[in-house]
């Protein structure tokens, strides 16, 4: 394994036998070079700061690729090197964030040089100091080691619970062997599971429980035993559900990654998970969080109830859970004479990322442009560069978009290098950006549903939060340092350019003419965005407080919660009944192994910003240069700069308000 160079990761070079020892050899020579910095008496910004953010910044672009290619291209041999460093990388951030000399160091830097320091700077001592507190430097030894055991141990609990999802996914498969069966579902899908199953001398159609085949059976398989068949395997991966003899089950890492949680919390002066995680947040308080979700609820439970009551009667019959997408796109289709398969042939994929990037172009006067010859770690991989109008590279990604075996469900961005611009070689920022669409069929491009289309604007929006920083300092740059409920402002800010008239002629052309989508589908698509809207309302809501209330209100030692309180959850905010084999918090990675423990509610307190921000681009043209600059400049440049709310009110004039989310989902009174 090659240490990275200034530029980008070669994944090639990385071997997983070399893992652990690269690492543990920085690590040691971070302590160091850590040890040399606090034996300098005078402590100031470039003397100790500076120093630090340069290691840091090494360590991360060292381990960013091992962490990227576990998660997209995994193996016994990569998962073994991952899982070897977790605990090791885990042991360096605690001691670092609880040496009381380094503590000091930076009071020294605020004291001495606060009134000098830039904004940005001292906003990032500030968060640092916070940081500190939070890991508690200030404990006693003893409390100080059970900290940083319990961190580690929470660390290899999460991997596991990863790996699980990852497991029970890959080995759930059905073949089927009877055309009535299929019935209904898109043809590409089918001819992917006759291609599956003739890769493996079988006849008949395999699938597999990725996102696309699962989407496409809920939503389109006339045979009701398949769907249910489906949603099953989806519904009770990684438990004692999913027939798989508990070989999987995440039902008692759950308990215990909460355990540890409320530990940790409890350890630094906080009564639960919860408060603690929204010490580094925009809301301030459970009841301030539990508020706003329940505010949510009263005004969106009444029309799901309303769209449920109606989607029962057009059925005609009573709805199971895996019947609701499939009636659901029926209703739409009559409703709307629109069906999202039938729009599939107009979102060919590079058609629809080439208008993305048009529309990033005209917004920020950037340029992006593909580049060949670069170090991959999958055929699929593509590579490009973010120029400013110069032809100076600002920022670069990684496009991973297919879905395969060996890699994660779901869609994300993250970080490969962060910015980094102080006194040494300047790092530019470089991204992942994954999703899990059907891959190519031959020499047809894969073709895209709206929906799907929607998914890349957000992951891209993450994406130029992290490009077009501006910030110097690699832990304040980007979505670094971002309090996690707005980080979300910026990619959901980037769904509203997919449901626009202007747009959709930018993203589309028949993958067979080359013609954009008629004017006539184009409005029916757009009557469909408030489709259900209270219904996929209530259904974010009651992941968001299920969240919550497991982490604000787990007792240590009480018999397992997490299936009773999602009951009662559904009893309040849910209209569709799950079936008691429903283990859906079992593969719920978001807050169990994602960064989102006690902050699923961040999706819908930056859709509030977001909703809001866009409506200024309504008001001033949706191109707007003016606009478009000033959120350019207030928002994803600033990174995690400067305060959240500051930042938004810099760019809108005042504070956010609820009344654009409400209007732009049809929930308006």
């Amino acid at each position: 394994m090659t240490a990275p160079s200034n530029d980008l990761p070669v994944f090639s070079a990385i071997k997983p036998a070399e893992v652990e020892g690269r690492i543990r050899a920085l690590l040691d020579a971070n302590r160091a070079e850590l040890e040399r910095l606090l034996s300098n008496n005078a402590a100031t910004w470039d003397s100790l700061i500076v120093p630090l953010e340069e290691m840091q910044h090494r360590l991360s672009r060292t381990w960013s690729p091992v962490g990227h290619m576990n998660g997209v291209v995994n193996s016994d041999e990569l998962r073994a090197a991952y899982n070897a460093c977790l605990p090791l990388l885990t042991a360096w951030n605690t001691d670092l964030a609880q040496n009381e000399r380094l503590y000091q160091a930076y009071e020294t830097v605020l004291k001495n040089e606060g009134a000098r320091l830039s904004p940005g700077q001292r906003k990032l001592v500030e968060n640092a100091l916070r940081d500190f507190r939070l890991a508690g430097v200030a404990l006693p030894p003893e409390k100080k080691q059970r900290y940083k055991e319990l961190v580690e141990k929470l660390a290899t609990l999460q991997s596991k619970f990863d790996e699980n999802v990852l497991d029970a996914t890959n080995a759930w498969s059905r073949l089927l062997t009877d055309e009535k069966e299929i019935e209904g579902l898109p043809a590409p899908i089918v001819e992917r599971a006759r291609a599956a199953a003739e890769a493996k001398q079988q006849v008949g159609w395999l699938f597999t429980l990725d996102a696309p085949n699962y989407t496409a059976v809920m939503m389109h398989a006339v045979h009701e035993p398949l769907r249910r068949d489906f949603y099953h395997g989806w519904t009770t991966r990684a438990s004692e559900q999913d027939g798989n003899q508990g070989r999987w089950d995440n039902t008692e890492l759950m308990d215990q990654i909460l355990a540890v949680r409320h530990e940790v919390a409890n350890l630094v002066g906080y009564p639960n998970y919860a408060e603690y995680s929204l010490a580094t947040k925009m809301a301030s308080s459970v009841p301030e969080v539990r508020g706003f979700l329940e505010q949510l609820a009263t005004k969106s439970k009444p029309v799901a109830q309303q769209e449920f009551d109606e989607l029962t009667k057009f059925a005609g019959r009573e709805l199971n859970a895996w019947d609701v997408a499939f009636y659901a796109e029926k209703l739409k289709r009559e409703r709307f004479n629109l069906s999202e398969e039938a729009l599939r042939p107009y979102f060919p994929l590079p058609r629809v990322l080439a208008g993305m990037f048009s529309v990033a172009e005209k917004l920020y006067g950037v340029k992006i442009a593909e580049r060949a010859g670069v170090d991959i770690y999958h055929p699929d991989v593509r590579f490009y560069d973010i120029l400013n109008d110069d032809g100076s590279r600002r920022g670069s990604f990684f496009v991973d978009l297919y879905a395969r075996a060996k890699k994660r469900g779901g869609a994300w961005m993250d970080e490969c290098v962060g910015r980094k611009h102080m006194g040494g070689a300047t790092s530019l920022p470089v991204a992942y950006l994954v999703c899990n669409f059907m891959p190519p069929m031959g020499s047809q491009p894969s073709l895209l549903t709206h929906s799907e289309v929607v998914t890349m604007f957000h992951e891209f929006g993450h994406g130029l939060h992290h490009m077009l920083t501006r910030v110097d300092y690699p832990s304040i740059a980007g979505i670094n340092g971002v309090a996690w409920d707005a980080v979300e402002l910026p990619s959901q800010f980037m769904e509203n350019f997919a449901w626009r008239a202007e747009v959709i002629p930018m993203i589309s052309a028949h993958v067979e003419t080359g013609q954009p989508l008629p004017e006539a589908e184009l409005q029916r698509l757009l009557g469909t965005r408030t489709f259900q809207a209270g219904m996929q309302t209530v259904r974010q809501l009651e992941f968001a407080l299920f969240d919550l209330r497991i982490h604000s209100e787990f007792v240590p030692g009480a018999a397992s919660k997490v299936l009773q309180t999602l009951g009662e959850v559904r009893s309040q905010v849910a209209v569709v009944k799950p079936p008691a084999f429903n283990r859906f918090p079992n593969s719920f990675q978001h807050i169990f192994s994602g960064g989102y423990a006690a902050g699923y509610y961040s999706y819908k307190w930056a859709e509030v910003l977001a909703a809001d921000a866009f409506s200024a681009f309504e008001e001033g043209g949706i191109f707007n240069r003016t606009v478009s600059s000033k959120f350019l400049s207030a928002i994803l440049e600033q990174g995690g700069s400067r305060d959240a709310m500051d930042a938004f009110v810099e760019f809108r004039g005042r504070k956010p308000t609820i009344e654009p989310l409400l209007k732009q989902l049809g929930l308006a009174a």
